[in-house]
């Protein structure tokens, strides 16, 4: 019985032309319980369809297109006028024409029955086939499939001229004038452009019909139609079915909805009463045009016997609905990701192989290699940089760019006005010019333009730090700052010499996470703390009493200036109140206790809004502020999604989402302003120059210190190297992953050499640090996503990569610097509304970051969670234990940040990578293949594994024996298999990954 099961399996296509025949070797295969055939069948048909889709053809005409699919149907009977009616299209997703002909369905996935595949299937076995026919008409078309029909014996002559007239019917397309269509079919190449084809727009008063552009701009360019004719005719005994390949494609005006040239004809026309039946049909073939992989068949299909195998491999794949568990009526909305179909053209794994996990989206390459010469690594990615570097302007001429400067200039002064804040003291206020000055110099000579610098938390930690320490030990901080910083930039310059920053491929994707979560939580808890903060200047005045107001703590008295003159005032920012007592100082003993009354009683003059018997001070500043905060954070996050929405055209939303945090910001100034409430406003300094008078523009490394301290501060220069080398690079690998795409290559070293420079120059003049900004390099990145601008309804846009180039960051801190020009528009900007950006990039950052959503499963039961890749290769209790792992991690560098031990925090930072490394001890590599990416030695050794392991297994039907060997041979050899007899020829493949099966069992 197993025998006879694989002979009819190789034999099926040239079986005799027996429906019965065909239909139970599909039964037998479909029902029989033998898993090893039912694995050599589909290995079989793999086989067949990898050989034929990995053929290099040189003829053009055969190199598969984008298709566009039109289900055209008619009903003709005596006496009436009919012509072909479109009732459905595809281009990635089916569409139909709703019952009342008015209007278009949703895009939504095709279910189809396997009956009609089953009917498909034997239409194609026994219609006519016509491959890489040669035709300029439809005309010439039905004449050359009619006369194979005949020749065949399937047409009489009779019936032959009333098949030829329907099928040359005019064509109605969905919402299309009828007046617009009569016309006659263009004939030849010769006919387009004609007067005919001009009227084609018009009707008979001249009223211009659409083209449909709107959908045009849905279709890529290059495309192709492939156009599916099915319908009822009365004087037809039995099916006339023929599918046809053009070559070349022909423009056959008025045929397609779309005037795209003609690649494909499918052609089904039978007796009456069975229309639903040829309608099942027509969507079964449209369908698997719209398939990635029997489409690339039916472009290089040789005879009909390739155009069965990949209706087969078609059928391998199908999923089967039970009838009782599902509404076939029900539409099925299109996913939002779309698996790549790549892995049906390689053979499938036998059960009990284990699949090989995906290539994550990890760092590596030549630009991590080292040179073993000095500064190798840097002119190596000078020169990888320098040929891109003018196209890193002209890629930058988009109105996409634009909303990124924008946005990213507003998101890019809330970190730096409240790290500027923070490191005031510290550093003289100086935060602006020098973010300006540094990101000037980054972006035009960096070798990753997307990275965005700033004063980051871990840098305010060391800053701190020195701060306090100068402050105990009676030290000039600028002075010792200044020699620190001299030493960590030659240091940085040293890791650059020595190309150090190849070390960066053992910083995996569970450091970054780790690191990445860090800054963003910093982010976030740094803008809630600073609205926190808002408290103690605009404090709450529970139950206020006008009686009261002199002893709030917002407005309180001063000690009397002269005998008759007292001055009680708020230090509230909103506004100043004063009251003047003309009494003598004698009689005012108790003036700090006087109440409103006593005031007035005493003729005191109330002086101000804010105190003014009509005017109490406002409680109500902080409250606004809390309002401003939430509805920034609300509506930059609604309008970042509202590309997704399904109000207003695509480039209305488009436009609405790249310029979302900008309009969030306008509007909030716009409601502050209307509202009138006194909230905190950005302070901007409107004089270029050093903040105090007693400095120059250049600081003494030396200074009032003792001359020792330019030797001993190497030591501290150490833990701020790791700090600025962990920060930057951690940064830099992240912006680099691989799903990124990004094309024009990366420069660790000439980063690290750009940024140690600046730091060394920031240092002399007293300036803040800076160094690559995790968040606001995320959101640049972000910002900047590029995606395909025609995508088929129903079909998400793909994501093309990212907008690579420097001008967005040049002109982000261009305009930073000169923020001292723009006072009198900056001044208008609450601070609450900064702090919004500020959390929404923290919490946006978050989004995309695997640890966060394993972090979730812990509170998920198991058959509530979502469908990630790693839960179905690594059991659950190691997912947590790695979540675990990698969450006392974080919480342990947020507790030394935080804590006095915080000048060890570079330690810890560097330390990730070690710990990373003992987790080789308690996962294997597979496990961490999915959880993470593998560390260089592992990824090596699992190199050197599959060059050993790995062979390639053939299968071989020997027609004498009856049997099938399946040899096993090494890796170096190809493979020589002739799986088909009937070809009688001999092709090369390769088998990876399939495992040795014994011959016996099948």
């Amino acid at each position: 019985m197993l025998f006879s099961i694989i002979v009819q399996l190789v034999l099926h296509p040239f079986a005799a032309k027996s429906d019965f025949y065909r239909v139970n070797i599909f039964t037998h295969l479909y029902r029989v319980n033998t898993k090893p055939v039912l694995s050599l069948w589909g290995i079989f048909v793999a086989i067949r369809v990898q050989f034929l889709l990995g053929t290099e053809d040189d003829d053009e005409e055969h190199i598969p297109h984008d298709l566009f699919t039109e289900l055209d149907e008619i009903c003709l009977r005596d006496g009436e006028d009919a012509e072909w009616r479109e009732t459905a299209r595809w281009l990635k997703f089916e569409e139909d024409v709703e019952d009342g002909g008015e209007r278009w369905s949703k895009p939504y996935v095709a279910t189809l029955s396997l009956h009609s595949l089953f009917e498909l299937r034997s239409c194609i076995i026994n219609g006519t086939v016509m491959l890489d026919m040669r035709a300029s008409s439809l005309e010439e078309i039905a004449e050359m499939v009619l006369d194979q029909q005949e020749v065949a014996g399937q047409l009489e002559e009779d019936v032959r001229k009333k098949v030829k007239e329907a099928l040359l019917k005019q064509h109605h397309h969905q919402n299309q004038k009828k007046l617009a269509n009569r016309i006659p079919i263009v004939r030849s190449f010769a006919d387009i452009g004609k007067r005919q084809s001009e009227t084609n727009c018009m009707d008979k008063n001249g009223i211009h019909l659409p083209l449909y552009l709107h959908f045009m701009k849905k279709i890529p360019p290059g495309a192709e139609a492939s156009n599916v004719l099915v319908g009822e005719l009365e004087f037809l005994d039995r099916p006339v079915v023929a599918f046809v390949r053009l070559s070349p494609a022909v423009l056959l005006n008025g045929l397609a909805e779309v005037p795209i040239t003609t690649r494909f004809l499918f052609i089904l026309l039978g007796p009456l009463g069975k229309g639903p039946q040829y309608h099942e049909i027509g969507r079964s073939i449209a369908t698997l045009m719209t398939d990635e992989v029997f489409h690339d068949v039916a472009y290089k299909a040789k005879d009909r016997n390739d155009l069965i195998a990949g209706i087969d491999e078609f059928l391998d794949q199908v999923t089967v609905l039970p009838p009782g568990e599902w509404d076939p009526s029900i539409r099925i909305e299109p996913p939002k990701n779309v698996p790549s179909q790549e892995k049906r053209k390689i053979p499938a794994v036998p059960n009990g192989e284990l699949a090989e996990p995906e290539e994550h989206g990890g760092h590596g390459g030549p630009e991590l290699q080292r040179t073993g010469r000095f500064f190798g690594g840097l002119v190596l990615d000078v020169k990888r940089k320098a040929p891109h570097f003018l196209s890193d302007f002209t890629d930058a001429l988009s109105l996409q760019c634009l909303a990124s400067f924008l946005f990213l200039y507003c998101a890019c002064m809330s970190p730096v006005i409240t790290f500027g804040g923070l490191l005031g003291e510290a550093t003289e206020g100086q935060s602006l010019f020098g973010a300006s000055m540094t990101g000037i110099a980054y972006s035009l000579f960096g070798g990753q333009p997307l990275t965005i610098l700033g004063s980051t938390g871990p840098v305010l930690v060391f800053e701190k730090i020195l701060f306090k320490f100068c402050k105990e030990y009676g030290l000039s901080y600028l002075s010792l700052r200044a020699c620190i910083g001299l030493w960590t930039a030659f240091l940085c310059l040293l890791l650059v010499a020595t190309d150090a920053s190849s070390l960066v491929c053992y910083i995996t994707r569970f450091t970054e996470e780790a690191f990445a979560s860090l800054i963003c939580i910093i982010f976030i808890y740094e803008a809630l703390e600073k609205l926190i903060h808002l408290g103690e200047t605009y404090p709450i005045n529970m139950n206020n009493n006008l009686e009261k107001l002199t002893t709030y703590s917002i407005c309180y008295t001063s000690s009397p200036k002269n005998e008759s003159f007292v001055i009680i005032y708020s230090p509230s920012c909103c506004c100043e109140c004063t009251i003047a007592l003309r009494i003598k100082i004698a009689s005012l003993t108790h003036y700090f206790s006087f109440s409103f009354q006593d005031c007035i009683e005493k003729k005191g003059e109330f002086v101000g809004s804010a105190c003014g018997p009509h005017g109490p001070y406002v409680p109500d500043v902080l409250f606004w502020s809390v309002v401003l905060f939430f509805s920034t954070v609300a509506m930059s996050a609604f309008l970042k999604e509202f590309k997704t929405s399904r109000y207003f055209p695509t480039k209305v939303r488009a436009i609405i989402s790249d310029f979302a945090v900008f309009i969030t910001i306008a509007t909030m100034v716009l409601v502050d302003y209307a509202l009138g409430v006194p909230s905190p406003k950005l302070k901007v300094p409107n004089v270029f120059k050093p903040t105090r008078d007693d400095r120059g523009w250049f600081i003494n490394p030396l200074g009032p210190n003792p001359w020792w301290t330019c030797v001993i501060t190497v030591v501290p220069a150490l833990l701020c190297t790791i700090l600025i080398f962990m920060d930057q690079q951690i940064t830099a690998v992240i912006i680099n992953r691989k799903e990124h795409k990004l094309k024009k290559g990366c420069g660790y070293h000439l980063d690290l050499f750009m940024v140690g420079v600046m730091l060394g120059v920031c240092s002399l003049m007293g300036l803040p640090w800076f160094v690559a900004a995790t968040v606001l390099s995320i959101t640049h990145v972000n910002s900047l996503k590029l995606e395909s601008e025609c995508s088929a309804p129903g079909e998400q846009p793909k994501f093309l990569g990212i907008r690579e180039q420097r001008v967005t960051g040049l002109m982000i801190f261009l305009l930073m610097g000169c923020s001292v020009f723009m006072t009198s528009v900056l001044k208008f900007i609450p601070m609450p509304v900064l702090y919004g950006v500020f959390l929404y990039m923290g919490a946006s950052s978050l989004r995309g970051i695997q640890f966060f959503d394993r972090l979730r499963l812990f509170g998920m039961p198991a058959k509530h969670q979502p469908d990630f890749i790693y839960l179905r290769h690594v059991p659950l209790r190691k997912v947590h234990l790695f979540t675990i792992i990698q969450l006392s991690c974080l919480v342990l560098l947020w507790v030394i940040k935080t804590s006095r031990a915080a000048i060890v925090f570079p330690m810890m930072v560097l330390a990730l990578v070690f710990i990373r490394k003992l987790l080789d001890f308690i996962f294997t590599k597979r496990e961490l293949s999915w959880l993470d990416d593998l560390m260089p030695e592992s990824k090596k050794k699992k190199l050197e594994d599959a060059e050993r392991e790995v062979s390639y297994t053939v299968y071989y039907l020997n027609d004498k024996e009856k049997c099938i060997f399946i040899i096993k041979m090494p890796m170096e050899f190809l493979i020589l298999m002739t799986p088909f007899r009937s070809r009688n020829r001999v092709f090369k493949i390769r088998l990876p990954h399939i495992r040795n099966l014994d011959s016996s069992k099948t």
